[in-house]
């Protein structure tokens, strides 16, 4: 009988599902706090939906920025630590032949039956880098376009969750009503981002839905409460 191919399943998006979790989860509860603690001292929807959206184009460009410019030291650091590598296996090549043999070792292989594998790596000295990078240094090779999808996904993200809270104000004219709607919606928002995301990372749905809504409440309710005492 003929066997049936095998295919391995791998979520290998982690870095866009982080910026979008950093990106939606504040953009839900930033705006929404901004709005619920205005909702008190302010009697016009339209303020509120004026200061929410100032609060999201300017949220979303400094989040935007901040992924920027993390992505782009990650790449920096990368580059630093490829040239000091480089530079060892250049100047001190039998003390990195050792280190890349005591890797081997860790992994329960012995120094003998190492040695042919790492004599035949350490004859390209690319590959040779590349594996000390890899398994010594625990860094892989950063993507060149990573900082700006990396800004584009946070800001996008957080343009995204910042309408959901504030679409109730843009929809009723009194702001303790807009306010309940607010509430709902956001949770609701916060529970389904959690079950997404949960099925993307092959994390438990459920439990993940509940976990972002706990976590993302908790963090709205202490940012309303905050943004209330101070209005």
């Amino acid at each position: 009988m003929p066997k049936a191919s095998h295919v391995e399943r791998h979520f290998t998006a982690g870095e866009v599902v982080r910026d979008i979790v950093i990106g939606m989860s504040d953009g839900l509860t930033v705006p929404f706090a901004l709005a619920a603690g205005l909702s008190s001292a302010v009697a016009s929807s339209n303020l509120i939906v004026v200061a929410g959206l100032a609060e999201i184009a300017a949220g979303s460009i400094a989040m935007g920025l901040g992924g920027y410019l993390a992505a782009k030291s990650d790449a920096e650091h990368y580059a630093n630590e490829r040239r000091r590598e480089v530079k060892e296996v250049r100047e001190i090549p039998n003390y990195e032949f050792k280190e890349v043999t005591q890797i081997f070792m860790e992994y329960g292989l012995s120094a003998e039956e190492s040695k042919p594998v790492v004599e035949a790596l350490c004859k390209d000295r690319d590959a040779w880098v590349d594996f000390m990078m890899r398994f010594e240094l625990g860094l892989e090779k950063p993507n060149p376009h990573r900082a700006f999808t990396s800004a584009l996904t946070i800001a996008g993200a957080y343009i995204a969750g910042g309408f959901i809270p504030l679409m109730p104000y843009m929809i009723s004219s009194h702001p303790q009503n807009a306010l309940l709607f607010s509430v709902a919606i956001t949770l609701v928002a916060l529970t389904l981002f959690g079950y997404i995301k949960g099925r993307f990372t092959g994390t438990r749905p459920l439990r993940s839905a509940l976990q972002t809504a706990l976590i993302g409440g908790l963090a709205a309710g202490a940012a309303f409460f905050l943004a209330r005492a101070l209005s």
